[in-house]
């Protein structure tokens, strides 16, 4: 059977990781599970930047992909870029087994203010959805209150659902993968 496999990458609170798979084996209808394995990120390093290049984390990610894989997202405690953004909050590959996205700038604490560990949870599945839908071919979504919409800042996140919209769902089906359509 073919598993949803989440891979922490660097020092990832665990607990959210766990908190994470009952929601997105609703989602996509399929069984996921927390690798025990986790990822360095300290290759992908940029030092003047002070952050990690995800396009590598994606490349260095392939090796871990095995049969049992059906997708393999990687879930950050750093921060990402990509060269010809300031920052990134995943990345994916499209038609790819596996994405990235990372939770540093989708605490409350990054922005000067309280931790709120639910508003983090309910912004990591709406991350990961977004994330895993890129996977399945899904581009970026005109429906603000669809998973797919882009998000250039946080509040935008906070605004979207974590489902998908009839159109992207639609989208999702032809990819042969059932996925739940309940915004939530």
């Amino acid at each position: 059977m073919k598993l949803l496999q989440l891979l922490p990458v660097g020092n990832v609170d665990q607990g959210l990781l766990r908190d994470l798979c009952p929601a997105l084996e609703q989602t996509f209808r399929v069984p996921c599970k927390v690798l025990e394995l986790r990822l360095d990120p300290e290759f992908a390093l940029h030092g003047e930047r002070q952050q990690y290049h995800s396009s590598q984390i994606l490349q260095r990610m392939q090796s871990h992909v095995s049969h049992e894989t059906w997708r393999m997202l990687g879930v950050a405690a750093v921060d990402l870029y990509i060269p010809i953004l300031t920052f990134v909050f995943g990345e994916a590959q499209m038609r790819g087994p596996t994405a990235v996205m990372s939770a540093h700038r989708l605490r409350q604490e990054f922005y000067g203010l309280a931790s709120d560990k639910e508003l983090l949870r309910e912004r990591l599945l709406k991350e990961a959805i977004h994330e895993l839908g890129h996977t399945l071919t899904l581009t970026h979504c005109d429906d603000y209150n669809c998973a797919m919409a882009p998000s250039h800042a946080v509040e935008w996140i906070d605004l979207k659902g974590s489902g998908l919209c009839k159109s992207c769902h639609a989208a999702a089906l032809r990819t042969g993968r059932p996925i739940e359509n309940v915004s939530r």
